[in-house]
């Protein structure tokens, strides 16, 4: 594995542990640690200028997030996947995204729905390059319909998948110009809850998803092309 990761910034506004997380997460999600790759503890700390502790603290964390997998007596490598794994995923997504705005426009209490209004204001009020938030504010979205439905099994469903959604939701959410998409989609699928709508909520839920896919899909694809190309060059 060749020198990738820049020496971290320290912020005093973030502890240390997740200022090297963020950077490993940013460097999967942008390919240079790509799937498959071995992640070297000693190695990673040199090259961001840290002790190992945080090191294995963020690979802790990103195995949580589905971005690495352990595999036992070998170690921890960055999580691969195919493009049939990722379009499997959405696949599934998208249904049971679109059932629970289905059942959310039957079920969701006031309250919830001012939640779900609260959180597209916050959706609006986030930084372009605040990734972390981004995340954070749309996983607590969609957690907020699934909870609304009031079906537990469908819950336990996205429960199931929350690794792999969680870090594709990751590198769709990246890219530029995601924020205010995601914004007007978000508004579109409270709207139609709202009016307990529940034909045009489907419909919504199911497109924010492809959306997302689409924008996956075509993030892979460079990443993929990059690799190949810095192989044919080696």
């Amino acid at each position: 594995m060749g020198k990738r990761l820049l020496p971290v910034q320290l912020e005093s506004y973030k502890p240390l542990r997740e200022i090297v997380f963020e950077t490993m997460r940013e460097a999967i999600i942008n390919g240079d640690l790509a799937p498959g790759e071995r992640l070297m503890e000693v190695q990673l700390a040199e090259e961001m200028g840290v002790s190992r502790t945080p090191v294995r603290e963020a690979i802790r964390k990103l195995e949580l997030e589905g971005f690495v997998a352990m595999i036992p007596r070998k170690g921890a490598y960055v999580a691969d996947y195919s493009i049939k794994d990722i379009t499997d995923v959405f696949e599934i997504r998208a249904a049971l995204e679109s059932l629970a705005a289905g059942l959310a426009c039957e079920r969701i209490t006031d309250e919830e729905l001012d939640e779900l209004q609260v959180l597209v204001v916050r959706v609006a009020a986030i930084k372009d390059n605040d990734l972390e938030e981004l995340v954070k504010v749309d996983t607590e979205f969609h957690d907020r319909i699934y909870k609304a439905s009031r079906n537990s099994r469908l819950e336990q469903m996205i429960s199931n998948l929350r690794e792999q959604i969680q870090r594709f939701r990751s590198t769709s959410l990246a890219s530029p110009g995601r924020i205010k998409d995601t914004l007007e989609e978000h508004k579109g699928i409270v709207d139609a809850i709202a009016d307990r709508n529940i034909t045009l909520a489907q419909k919504l839920a199911s497109e924010h998803v492809e959306n997302a896919e689409q924008i996956f899909l075509e993030n892979f694809s460079k990443i993929q092309k990059n690799q190949s190309n810095e192989s044919d060059t080696k």
